[in-house]
């Protein structure tokens, strides 16, 4: 007959447990979020999309009011992410393998369509310091070869070369790296299911859960369980259609109006909820470093005046692939380990950064021939500096399906300065004192104007930058 444990003995089985939680590293949960836009969140000024979970989220952490993405459209910036590197140096500069049109004033440049093998990538990083490395969702930074389990990551649910998913988000999926689950299974929830499942069997093991959700991105298709609620919602607006006006080469969305993607927002919110409380209930979550961001601005501005964006980010300007503020600025909020504190920061971020600090918050020693063009994070969310970037370039020379056409921008503390290859035009704003980017002071501040083409061009130089050229045909 089994004897039972004396008590001093479970007691003291039960604090060596607490124990080694309390001094094991802490474990990494990076989501990204696809195409989600700056006022998408309740937290970051939605009226029409719920989110509270991910506001109760921010409430844990760091909310940055200027975080921005490393480029307008999603590879390049997925590129930064893994390996802390400017999407030029890495020559990623569009969403591969991009547009690429044949008929325009200008011809793109030639760049890569996969993420080099040679870089040592955020999740080889941490592989190699022993962590267990799990991916879900999004890749988009190559096809056989350049997959998530060639970059660093043990286990790859649903990563292949797609930037949208190919069945869309009711199973079957289509995915050939995700088995299809039972008919009507929606998307964001499975790769939610998948990765609680790793939580669960990895809970007494440092590790790095990178959850890429494929939503907000297109095809817009409305959660079943949630859209009544938001169609609801809409008739309760005061405008139930889009709103849209003329900038430039496309039409931007002027109100968040779309019931299918509100209920997208608030299925991922669900799913969000449901991580955070399945690490709690494992007694994980205080250890948990948790990054929450999206790749670029949302989805609110297209060429074709026939087509309709699904969501709005003002009072920022144009959205996803843009260069003004609406297509690079993307919500960020930050949950340390041990600290839980609602704190907004109001200062500069990019996603070169996120390597680095997630480096520094596991303990780990930097790299700095990898992650070259972001910093740790870290000193400044525990208040031992007030300074982040003192300048950051947007590069995008492809045209794009939201009406952009080739061009950089090139921020220098409040000053930023937008450039188009096409009639070879410069604009200038001042950010803080005009976020909306309404006010082009290029005609009064020449003297802070060539300041910055100056930089501008140094940059250029220094990095390799690769320009369009001119269409001859």
């Amino acid at each position: 007959m089994r004897r039972a444990l004396p008590f001093f003995m479970i007691v003291f089985l039960a604090c060596s447990i607490v124990e080694k939680k309390e001094t094991a590293p802490p474990n990494v949960l990076f989501i990204l979020v696809d195409d989600l836009g700056w006022r998408d969140l309740g937290c970051y000024g939605s009226s029409f999309y719920e989110t509270p979970n991910i506001d109760r989220l921010a409430n844990m952490g760091y909310r940055f009011t200027q975080a921005y993405s490393a480029h307008p459209v999603c590879s390049p910036t997925r590129a930064a992410i893994m390996t802390g590197k400017h999407p030029t140096r890495l020559n990623i500069t569009d969403w591969i393998p991009g547009q690429n049109p044949q008929n325009r004033k200008l011809l793109g440049p030639t760049d890569l369509h996969a993420l080099p093998l040679e870089e040592i990538t955020l999740a080889e990083a941490m592989q190699q310091n022993g962590y267990k490395t799990f991916f879900a969702g999004k890749w988009h930074l190559g096809d056989e070869g350049f997959f998530p389990e060639d970059q660093g990551f043990e286990i790859n649910k649903g990563g292949h070369h797609k930037g949208s998913p190919p069945g869309g988000y009711y199973s079957p999926y289509k995915n050939p790296k995700l088995e299809d689950g039972p008919h009507g299974e929606q998307l964001t929830d499975r790769l939610t299911d998948e990765s609680l499942s790793f939580i669960s069997q990895n809970q007494d093991h440092p590790f790095l859960l990178y959850l890429s959700y494929y939503t907000v991105h297109t095809p817009i298709q409305a959660h079943r369980d949630h859209l009544s609620k938001f169609q609801a919602k809409k008739k309760t607006l005061q405008d139930t259609l889009a709103l849209k006006i003329k900038d430039q080469g496309g039409y931007t969305v002027q109100n968040q109006y779309n019931a299918d993607y509100a209920s997208m927002v608030y299925a991922l919110d669900k799913n969000v909820g449901r991580l955070m409380d399945h690490l709690a209930a494992h007694d994980l979550l205080d250890n948990t470093l948790i990054i929450f961001t999206s790749d670029n601005g949302g989805l609110t501005t297209l060429e074709k005046e026939d087509r309709t964006a699904p969501t709005s980010v003002l009072p920022l300007r144009a959205g996803k692939g843009w260069v003004y503020e609406g297509g690079i600025r993307v919500p960020l909020i930050i949950k340390t380990p041990k600290i839980q504190q609602a704190k907004v920061m109001d200062l500069p971020a990019v996603s070169m950064d996120f390597y680095p600090t997630i480096l520094d918050y596991t303990g780990m020693p930097s790299m700095p021939q990898q992650h070259r063009d972001g910093i740790s994070l870290k000193p400044l969310l525990e208040g031992k500096t007030d300074t982040t970037h003192s300048t950051m370039v947007w590069d995008f020379p492809h045209y794009h399906g939201s009406g952009w056409t080739p061009g950089r921008a090139y921020r220098k503390g409040p000053w930023k300065l937008v450039y188009f290859f096409e009639g070879d035009r410069y604009e200038l704003y001042q950010i803080e004192q005009d976020p909306e980017e309404k006010i082009d002071l290029a005609k009064r501040e020449v003297a802070k104007l060539n300041e910055l083409k100056q930089l501008l061009s140094d940059w250029e130089q220094q990095i390799g930058a690769q320009s369009p050229t001119k269409n001859n045909t």
